[in-house]
């Protein structure tokens, strides 16, 4: 039967072609909501609230023994040295006991701080490394079809890399600078009030000086990882399509694009080393003048009697001591503005959400009704779909399949075939309607059972590293050895297997790069029957394979699809043979609706293609 030609909507959109401009997937920044940087933060440290503790206090009791020195000093010019003359060595050994106690303690606790504060920074990188592996796995396809992997690398290794930057050398520089201030303040006003006035106050314009480094360093390493990202991006895109870029001689092309991509690294990089000189020099210029002219002012008043000699060189070691964290302080901020702007790409990385989520309270589907008939009944109802870029694909769509059919879904590229599958996989949710698996909704369902219920097998057939029985067992890993060459077997794929190397313990390597495309798609159909789901959808499924490629797969569809519901999106007509059912498919609308000996005995627009294909075969 043939059905009426609607009209045509806005061809079918492929999700990864945002619109030009206010998509924030074109940007390396996700939006990132108010306070979730703080937030991920504070949940990051949250666990380890007793270890930062100690650390801290480690910490304090480290700085509390450095600063003891000065005082030592100040007590050896004005009490040791002159009971020395007097023929008295008990203050000025006790002095130098003191010094090198104060010394070992400090070592001491130096190194337990080094191996506290490391556990700490370790553990924090290991939960957010998994944290973003985690919840990139759990976003939706339609978020990894326009996010690119590029910039997946680049959250979780240069991002996360800059954090522990950050964690392992800023923080312990912030915190020894604060402490620092804190301890050498208290003692340069209870040493001489006006030294110690003199000396608070030059803080002023150093700390003038931080807030404006603060400010335009941030923006500069914003961009800067950004430019890192885009370098990344390009290497990553570039590596992943090796072969087209040398079968149509892109590598001039290319070369230029990332030539221009690490330029623009190379000035932002460029522009963070500029604003933190321009901090270094500052806090200098500030530091060396204020610690000479508390110098001159001490030693005027050493000479006039009303400052004792060892409190003016206790003063001008603590002020030493002092402004030299200061361009260590410039390095945290350096670190912290690489680290703030890290952190806010992975907070809003991590505040995406799944566009289809998990149900809160999920239905359980209907017991099947016989282990030899595994299908389920598929229904679209009142179904429409548009991606975010624009142009509804499908403007009203409704379709029943039986359990147990097998439907073949053609018709030219735009309309609408990918989408359909992709809607009962449940890539997608519907924007109106429903899609339904045995009168379920599929957005009722919890995402375990309906990955076990529906499976799809695309032309790709992607395998990952490892042996080929792992690769068969991904959709069933508790499946045993005899299992996968059941399997393996009833597709057809157990001959070629045995005769590699280590049969079914061979690794397939990156992609499966060490076997043909045939026999990853004989290994995809392994997978498929092992997993053994009601619904089976094939995108593609033979179509980058050569002839007798593909009769061994279409030899493997027949015992995969039997007594299943299968879908089969074909661009080669020679597929559609081993279909109950044909739909034609034009803008998102079935146009045709048949068996297959029914509509190419009929006039409609499969007898043409049909008609079509036959010519070109011969």
């Amino acid at each position: 039967m043939t059905a009426t030609t609607a009209t045509a909507p806005d061809k079918e959109q492929p999700a990864e072609e945002p619109p030009k401009g206010g998509d924030p997937f074109d940007r390396d920044v996700l939006p990132t909501p108010p306070g979730a940087t703080a937030a991920l933060l504070r949940s990051l440290l949250a666990p380890m609230k007793a270890r930062v503790a100690l650390t801290t206090l480690l910490l304090l009791l480290q700085q509390a023994a450095v600063q003891a020195g000065p005082l030592l000093v100040a007590y050896a010019i004005d009490s040791a040295v002159p009971a020395f003359r007097r023929d008295d060595l008990g203050p000025l050994i006790a002095v130098g006991v003191g010094y090198l106690l104060c010394a070992v303690v400090s070592g001491a606790l130096q190194y337990a701080f080094i191996l506290a504060s490391a556990r700490v920074n370790q553990d924090v990188l290991l939960d957010l490394r998994g944290r973003i592996f985690r919840h990139a796995q759990a976003l939706s396809v339609d978020f990894h079809e326009r996010y690119t992997s590029g910039r997946l690398i680049s959250r979780s290794t240069t991002d996360v890399e800059s954090l522990r930057e950050l964690l392992s050398e800023g923080l312990q520089e912030l915190v020894t600078v604060i402490l620092s201030f804190v301890y050498i303040s208290a003692m340069l006003l209870w040493l001489d009030l006006g030294l110690g006035a003199v000396a608070v106050a030059s803080f002023v314009p150093l700390y003038l000086l931080v807030r404006l480094y603060q400010r335009r360093a941030g923006r500069v390493y914003r961009l800067r990882s950004t430019a890192i990202a885009s370098v990344i991006v390009k290497f990553v895109e570039t590596m992943n399509g090796i072969r087209p870029v040398r079968a149509f001689r892109r590598e001039a092309a290319n070369d230029a694009d990332f030539r221009v991509l690490n330029t623009h690294h190379e000035r932002t990089n460029g522009d963070a080393l500029l604003e933190m000189a321009r901090y270094v020099v500052g806090s200098r210029l500030v530091a060396n003048t204020a610690v000479a002219g508390i110098v001159l002012w001490g030693a005027h008043r050493v000479a006039g009697g009303t400052l004792a000699l060892g409190v003016l060189a206790a003063a001008v070691l603590y002020l030493r001591r002092l402004y030299d964290p200061i361009d260590r302080l410039g390095m945290f901020l350096n670190s912290y503005q690489s680290a703030a702007a890290s952190l806010e790409k992975i907070a809003g990385l991590l505040a995406q959400t799944p566009s289809v989520p998990e149900p809160r309270e999920p239905t359980r589907l209907p017991p099947l009704r016989s282990r030899e008939h595994p299908g389920r009944e598929v229904v679209f109802d009142g179904v429409r779909f548009g991606y975010r870029t624009g142009g509804e694909v499908l403007p009203r769509f409704d379709l029943r399949i039986p359990a147990g059919q097998t439907i073949a879904v053609v018709g030219s590229t735009g309309a609408g075939k990918s989408t359909l599958a992709k809607l009962l996989a449940r890539f997608y949710d519907p924007s109106d309607g429903r899609v339904l698996l045995d009168g379920v909704d599929l957005r009722e369902l919890a995402v375990a059972e309906l990955r076990r219920g529906v499976v799809m097998v695309t032309q790709e057939a992607f395998l990952f590293s490892g042996t080929v029985a792992e690769n068969i067992a991904i959709g069933r890993p508790d499946a045993t050895r005899e299992d996968i060459e059941r399997a393996a077997k009833a597709i057809g794929a157990h001959d070629f297997i045995s005769s590699l190397p280590d049969g079914y313990d061979t690794d397939v390597r990156k992609r499966g790069g060490r076997i043909s495309a045939g026999q990853r798609q004989l290994v995809a159909f392994a997978r498929a029957l092992l997993a053994d789901p009601a619904v089976l959808i094939l995108d593609e499924a033979t179509s980058s394979l050569d002839i007798p490629g593909e009769r061994a797969v279409q030899r493997a569809m027949s015992t995969v699809l039997q007594g299943r519901t299968a879908v089969v999106i074909a661009h080669r007509l020679s597929t559609v043979e081993i279909a109950d059912r044909v739909l034609v498919m034009e803008h998102g609308r079935i146009v045709e609706d048949g068996a297959p000996a029914e509509l190419i005995a009929g006039t409609g627009r499969f007898a043409d293609l049909h008609r079509a294909w036959r010519d070109s075969l011969a």
